[in-house]
């Protein structure tokens, strides 16, 4: 494999996961954070980050971020399609709108992938641009 065919940044493959218990993870098995029994998204220091309300994903400050619809499907606030799961068995496949794989999430939390996605692996896009 060429240079080229390489990712150009260690985000790129980031990958997160979301397993039966809330806890999310990176693909290294990092704990970033967890997802609570009311539907609100914290970071590893219990900082809360965000939450889900009625099907909609806000972040900390209850600002609107999109929707989450029960088959898996989010949209931003313009009603733009941003990104889908794919269930396999208990778990469930994070697609972008490529299909690329982004992480994995419980099929009890398949309403928080759209919320893991964007406060996580978003933040580690943002930590990698700023250095």
């Amino acid at each position: 494999m060429g240079v080229l065919a390489q990712p150009s940044s260690k985000t790129e493959q980031r990958l997160i996961h979301i397993n039966g218990k809330g806890e999310v993870s990176d693909d290294r098995g990092t704990k970033l954070g967890y997802i609570s029994k009311e539907d609100i998204v914290f970071n590893n220091q219990g900082q809360k980050l965000g939450f889900i309300k009625n099907g909609k994903v806000y972040d900390a400050e209850g600002n609107s971020l999109g929707k989450a619809k029960k088959d898996g499907r989010y949209y931003n606030n313009d009603g733009v399609f941003i990104l889908s799961t794919k269930t396999m068995g208990d778990k469930c496949e994070i697609l972008d709108l490529e299909g690329h794989k982004k992480g994995t999430v419980h099929k009890n939390y398949k309403l928080h992938a759209c919320a893991a996605h964007c406060f996580f692996l978003e933040q580690e896009m943002k930590k990698e641009e700023d250095k």
